[in-house]
């Protein structure tokens, strides 16, 4: 019952190998790595599992008919027995988004801060799992210990509330897991505990794994103070409505929002489902403050001057069913663009969305509103640290093994050559794929055996653990098109009765393409009547010469493969 709220390693010189005298604390990541999103990552010892996140990804615009990707949790059901609980670094969707889905296969308490157990509440509510849950609020000075592993926790700062750092202590030293972070000296709520940190890495870190977002990006994360005085100029200069977009999990960006509201005399309307639950945990939980009677019903927008309207929205990123982008597109039932209006984007868009995030501004301008995005506003800062903020944290900590997460390849390469600038011995610095495992001894680490993994994809709600081969088949058809090949066959006599007739779509424009396609059609009846005189029928063969033959023809005569869906009647 829920409880109540209160790479693969880079090729160097391999380190000595350690003397297997005692078994390995073993490392390993089911998501994050190689990627931006569906953190999920492991640390085992002997019958022990800590789980540290269960986060998804979004697909990217060629992943037709996938609403989200989650970790392939193979291993972890086969060892369910092991798993003591999911800690949870904090509440974005990239990091709690797949525990409803995990849930359903394992049972395992979930241990987060207030905020990240409220998001979890809501979401398992929402999904009719809250019942069968065990969720637990741990505090920031709070040891949880099993038989063999403890787990600890330090405050960090990120674009959401109540983002903590996981220590996993273990026989052979603290494995420490950063979360998403970044050190904001100026912050909307209480910073880093740097002291705490510190105190960590001078008992001795064994090894580390950290957040590589903004690797790349020079200096130190700009604090969000500055942003909330962006955001206020900003209204100060709109002379209509603002609609305001971010995302809904950015609870520091939210009450920026409504401060900057309440300066400017400005209602607020919530839209978006997502937003309005994060508003209302929020407020609950006292991280929004909202003065009574400044929240309005979306209906009621238009009782309203437009200079005294504020509208709240999710569709940052440009997702297709977002508020925004129903507004943009004129299919919201209550919101539709006026020619004073002003739309801001408050963020940044994540890797893969820029053509979504495009596509919206470019909708939403053409409906007359001004729009304005992109850094010149100062009007977002990224939750995660820059270089200077990634070296503090691992000068910090000091830890004997290095280990980037949470990052695409190149992102957790630079990750890498920052962690050998502040003292790291490169020859302990591991760079793993996702399935990859280190195995940590007390006298040395090398990788371990793989496990299984990859990715599952959400569909409608539903778990489909083959829709890779399906996507593939997409992807051939809006390239290439499809070949439809109708056959009518005597399966005894092994002749054609009809056929073979190719119907395409997509592919070439069938009036143009008759003399092509009749050449086709002789060649493969050419094929299928020596195959009929040489064998007993087949249907499997007779289809497999089918798709083999016009594959090649086409791909001789046009350069190009279009999918080849044979239909054999036999008769």
């Amino acid at each position: 019952m829920s409880k109540p709220l209160l790479t693969e390693k880079i090729q160097t010189v391999p380190a000595k190998k350690p003397k297997p005298s005692s078994p390995p604390v073993r490392v390993f990541a089911l998501g994050g790595l190689g990627e931006i999103g569906k953190n999920m990552y492991g640390v085992e010892f002997r019958n022990e599992i800590i789980i540290i996140d269960a986060g998804l990804k979004f697909p990217d615009a060629e992943m037709s008919g996938v609403d989200y990707i989650i970790p392939d949790i193979r291993y972890l059901i086969e060892n369910k027995n092991k798993i003591k609980g999911l800690f949870l670094t904090h509440g974005h969707e990239d990091h709690i988004g797949a525990i409803p889905y995990v849930l359903r296969q394992i049972q395992m308490p979930i241990y987060g801060g207030p905020l990240t157990i409220g998001l979890v509440r809501a979401k398992l509510e929402e999904h009719r799992l809250l019942d069968q849950s065990d969720l637990r609020v741990f505090h920031e000075s709070e040891m949880i210990s099993f038989k063999h592993l403890s787990v600890h926790f330090f405050r960090t700062t990120h674009s959401i509330p109540d983002a903590y750092g996981i220590v996993v202590e273990t026989p052979y030293g603290p494995i420490v897991h950063t979360g998403d972070f970044k050190f904001d000296f100026t912050p909307q709520d209480r910073p880093a505990d740097l002291h705490k940190i510190m105190s960590i890495g001078q008992r001795g870190v064994l090894a580390l794994l950290a957040d590589s977002t903004n690797s790349e990006r020079e200096g130190f994360t700009p604090s969000e103070r500055t942003v909330g005085e962006s955001i206020l100029k900003q209204f100060q200069e709109c002379p209509g409505r603002i609609l305001f977009a971010t995302f809904a999990s950015n609870v520091h960006r939210l009450q920026q929002v409504v401060d900057a509201a309440i300066q400017t005399n400005r209602k607020i309307a919530i839209v978006g489902r997502s937003m309005e639950k994060v508003f209302l945990i929020g407020q609950e939980l006292g991280y929004i403050r909202v003065p009574d009677g400044m929240i309005i019903d979306v209906k009621a927008v238009n009782r309203y001057r437009d200079e005294q309207v504020l509208i709240i929205c999710t569709g940052s990123q440009g997702e297709p069913n977002a508020a925004l982008t129903r507004i943009a597109s004129g299919a919201h039932r209550s919101i539709q663009i006026h020619p004073d209006d002003t739309v801001i984007f408050s963020s940044s868009p994540i890797p893969g969305n820029t053509q979504n995030v495009n596509r919206s501004i470019d909708l939403l301008m053409k409906a007359g509103a001004e729009v304005r995005y992109g850094s010149i506003l100062d009007i977002h800062t990224s939750g995660h640290g820059c270089r200077e903020d990634l070296k503090l944290m691992l000068s910090s900590l000091r830890p004997k093994y290095f280990m980037p997460i949470h990052g695409e390849y190149r992102m957790m390469l630079n990750h890498r050559q920052l962690a050998i600038q502040v003292g790291v011995k490169e020859n302990n610095i591991y760079l793993l794929n996702i399935g990859n495992t280190l195995s940590l001894f007390r006298n040395g680490a090398r990788k371990g055996r793989n496990i299984p993994s990859g990715d599952v994809y959400i569909n409608n709600g539903e778990l489909r653990m083959h829709e890779k081969e399906l996507l593939e088949e997409r992807v051939q058809l809006a390239h290439d098109g499809v070949v439809i090949v109708a056959i009518t066959v005597n399966p005894e006599t092994r002749k054609l009765l009809a056929g073979p007739e190719l119907i395409t779509r997509g592919f070439v424009y069938m009036q143009d393409s008759k003399p092509l396609l009749r050449r086709a059609e002789a060649m493969l009846r050419k094929q299928l009547n020596k195959t009929g005189e040489q064998r007993e029928f087949d249907l499997a063969a007779w289809e497999q010469i089918t798709t083999s033959s016009l594959t090649r023809y086409f791909k001789r005569e046009l350069g190009r493969s279009p999918y080849i869906m044979p239909s054999i009647m036999e008769v």
